[in-house]
């Protein structure tokens, strides 16, 4: 999604322009998503046994998951399996409409899964004993509450704190209309831009999903392609100048 900064005087005649009109009048032309809050913890999980972890937690806490959508306290939840990437194994991550409710869902199926077997709520835990906890805000995207395909591209960005509002805005003017149009022509199912709430570095979550890896790469290399010229993706990298990547199998999801 995003390459070395080069400033030129393109890009600074672009930003001029962007700064003068058109972020005032994206915010009204951009149809805004849902209010939607989603609650990430990323595993960090012995490698030898993690395929034991995804068996607990299939057994322990994939049915109190699949309730807590069935019965509105979530609206959606998916637990994902490292493909490639860093140093996280899994992510378990759920959604809500507010803060509240991601709080108080913690609660309630947390005591439910340690109330039902601790000793295997334990286990888990010592197989994938470090994890970070992210909270995520939905600012943009297509069909991410709804079932993705079998794997996603996240890309975790740390970006300069005080000029995030003006990424969030070119993620909407600029890449926006690429990812619809691969979600459009089926080459993606779903893509999402987030913004970070509550967590460490990264400060914003751009992902995609797909049928498949090679479907998922090469939709990814659409993008990279089409954004390559354009002046205001060279901004978008100078605001968010690092990032990680990771690819995800998604083992399960379900939405309301």
């Amino acid at each position: 999604m995003t390459r070395t900064m080069m400033r030129t005087m393109t890009t600074t005649a672009a930003l001029s322009l962007f700064g003068s009109f058109a972020l005032s009048t994206l915010a009204q032309a951009q149809e805004e998503p849902a209010e939607s809050f989603i609650y990430a913890t990323y595993f960090q999980c012995d490698v030898t046994k993690q395929e034991r972890a995804d068996e607990i937690f299939q057994q322990l806490a994939q049915p109190f998951w699949e309730a807590a959508v069935d019965d509105g306290t979530v609206t959606g939840w998916g637990y994902l399996a490292h493909h490639t990437g860093g140093k996280w194994r899994r992510v378990q991550y759920y959604r809500a409409p507010t803060m509240e409710a991601l709080f108080a869902a913690q609660d309630k199926i947390g005591d439910q899964i340690e109330a039902k077997n601790k000793k295997l709520n334990t286990e888990y835990g010592t197989i994938c004993s470090s994890h970070d906890d992210y909270i995520w805000r939905a600012v943009a995207g297509k069909g991410s509450e709804q079932p993705r395909g079998k794997v996603a591209f996240s890309v975790y960005f740390q970006c300069e704190v005080n000029r995030e509002a003006e990424a969030d805005a070119l993620v909407k003017l600029v890449f926006a209309p690429i990812y619809d149009k691969l979600v459009a022509d089926g080459k993606l199912i779903s893509w999402a831009w987030n913004e970070h709430i509550v967590g460490a570095q990264y400060r914003r979550l751009a992902t995609m999903s797909a049928a498949d890896v090679n479907t998922l790469i090469k939709a990814r290399g659409d993008v990279v392609q089409a954004i390559q010229d354009n002046p205001l993706g060279r901004t978008f990298d100078g605001i968010c100048t690092s990032h990680a990547d990771y690819m995800w199998e998604i083992k399960a999801e379900k939405f309301k």
